[in-house]
């Protein structure tokens, strides 16, 4: 099973998915991330909070949904956050999607700390659904039971 998680950067919050999924989830389970306008490199302190929470960032690089033209996931979800004005990224193809918007931890204003604090939190919302998501009796649902179950992990 592949399951893409896309955002607008690909740089924290689509990343932080891509590493976390792949942390916990078994091994015929791969997800990637991509994102509609990605720049640079991946967020220094993406890495750094992936490092501290003892999750591998082998592989993690910033990449435009291009890359996975001929992925052909299972799941496609979008992680921007509407609510900011960003302009998600849309995916065409029979890959079930759902919408789990996070706040950029980048857009964060305070301290080092505080900042820090935004992306260990990210992270751990992240981790969350991804738990709930991985929890979900996959192969004993239908197509709407999986949409209607993930639109509900986009909301805890």
């Amino acid at each position: 099973m592949k399951i893409l998680f896309l955002c607008t950067a690909n740089s924290c919050r689509s990343i932080l998915c891509e590493a976390m999924f792949n942390h916990l989830a078994p091994t015929e389970m791969q997800a990637y991330s991509a994102g509609s306008q990605p720049k640079g490199e991946v967020h220094p302190l993406s890495l750094k909070t992936l490092d501290k929470a003892g999750i591998s960032t082998a592989g993690l690089y910033r990449k435009s949904s291009d890359v996975h033209v001929n992925l052909a996931p299972d799941f496609v979800i979008t992680v921007c956050d509407k609510a900011a004005g960003e302009a998600c990224p849309v995916f065409f193809g029979p890959a079930i999607k759902a919408h789990w918007g996070l706040t950029d931890p980048s857009e964060y204003q305070g301290t080092q700390e505080e900042i820090e604090a935004a992306f260990e939190a990210t992270l751990e919302q992240i981790r969350s659904r991804i738990e709930a998501f991985l929890a979900l009796p996959l192969k004993q649902l239908s197509a709407e039971q999986l949409k209607a179950e993930l639109a509900l992990i986009g909301t805890l």
